[in-house]
């Protein structure tokens, strides 16, 4: 059975963050991802972590000036400084919390800028950072979003995200595979997956529903079937990652709306287990 994370950012949003971790745990989660941590002490967090059995498996490097928009520096040349203290910062939380990866934004494309303007800036950055995240043992995973949800952010496909593992060259190294993102964009899901998960190169998966973000049981992707399919192609390859629920609860921060949508995962349990 895949091995769900939940994502303390979007889930549970009817808790302050530091209690989200107590209710992933309550719900059956053995593992946690997140956007952001700076806001908080690592000790506290790692506190949480420890007093409800979860694992910390994935949050992402500090992007710059979010609440201006910035969603990334990576791919944006004069900000080198800037980036390389984001993954320090990182870095250092990664250590404190036991974590394995940092998702590094790559960034928008600034106007009169082209994307292929910014690739030499996104690789150089990303060989530097991967250099130093080697010595902790730590992957750095580069995400395609889709241009709904961030417009104008650097990196959109799973062949260009793919094509710029290669050329990096860093085996620690990755690409985030979001099957939210990747429908909207490209579509041809499973087929992905299928391609995709045996290169050794897809460091973890995110689901959620199409087209609004909801449960992954609400929409147009068949989850189910996108489980078996991971299942499969994973026992074939030793694939061992995690798969983030990174999704808006459809009911909104009503008391108790997390754990109400989770009959998604429930249900999978109880077939898994059969």
């Amino acid at each position: 059975m895949p091995r769900f994370a939940a994502n303390l950012s979007m889930l549970y949003p009817e808790l302050d963050f530091l209690d989200r971790f107590e209710a992933a745990a309550k719900d059956g989660f053995e593992a946690v991802e997140y956007l952001f941590p700076y806001a908080w002490e690592a000790r506290e967090i790692a506190a949480r972590l420890q007093a409800n059995g979860l694992r910390q498996v994935l949050f992402n490097a500090a992007p710059g000036n979010w609440d201006a928009g910035e969603r990334g520096l990576a791919c944006l040349p004069g900000r080198e400084a800037d980036f390389h203290e984001a993954i320090g910062q990182a870095l250092a939380y990664a250590q404190a919390l036991e974590c394995p990866r940092i998702h590094v934004m790559a960034g928008l494309v600034p106007a009169g800028s082209t994307r292929e303007a910014l690739r030499a800036t996104y690789v150089a950055n990303l060989r530097q950072a991967a250099s130093l995240a080697a010595r902790q043992g730590v992957d750095l995973l580069m995400e395609p979003i889709n241009t709904r949800d961030i417009p104008g952010f650097f990196l959109n496909r799973q062949d260009d995200a793919h094509r710029l593992v290669a050329e990096i060259g860093a085996p620690n190294v990755k690409v985030q595979f979001d099957l939210y993102h990747c429908q909207i964009v490209e579509g041809d899901v499973a087929m992905k997956i299928r391609e995709y998960l045996p290169t050794g190169r897809v460091g973890h998966l995110q689901i959620a529903g199409v087209p609004q973000r909801h449960e992954p049981d609400v929409g147009e992707l068949n989850y189910p079937y996108l489980f078996g399919v991971i299942d499969e192609v994973a026992a074939s390859c030793g694939w061992q990652g995690w798969v983030g629920c990174e999704y808006r609860p459809a009911r909104g921060s009503q008391p108790g709306g997390t754990s109400a949508g989770l009959g998604w995962l429930r249900d999978w349990k109880k077939q898994e287990s059969a």
